[in-house]
């Protein structure tokens, strides 16, 4: 039985990395923001360990992404779409990160216009 899943966990592996790589979250950061442990996500990652439905929701929800689309194998998981779905993730970051430090400048000078 064990073996049958092996193939699987390697697959989940393969994807968080991939969907983690495309964020540029390490390990920690993508464990914090799921609120896992960074010790949990080690396993996952690392095929030590297997994920509940609830866990692998958080992960989805983390990394933007569906469910079911940490369990396809590569072949499977690559459409023209993802390529657009890594750009949109990236500006969605960028954007963030402006209004961020729009924000904090805002808080320390007083300038609220």
């Amino acid at each position: 039985m064990k073996r049958d899943i092996e193939p699987i966990r390697k697959i989940l592996s393969n994807n968080i990395k991939k969907y983690r790589g495309v964020l540029h979250y390490s390990q920690e950061k993508l464990a914090e923001k799921a609120g896992l442990s960074g010790q949990t996500l080690n396993d996952i990652e690392g095929c030590r360990r297997w994920v509940s439905s609830k866990t692998l929701s958080k992960l989805a929800k983390t990394l933007h992404v569906s469910e079911y689309q940490l369990l396809l194998p590569e072949k499977e998981s690559q459409s023209p779409s993802d390529s657009s779905l890594k750009s949109l993730i990236a500006l969605q970051k960028k954007v963030k990160l402006s209004i961020d430090t729009q924000f904090e400048e805002a808080i320390e000078t007083g300038n609220f216009k």
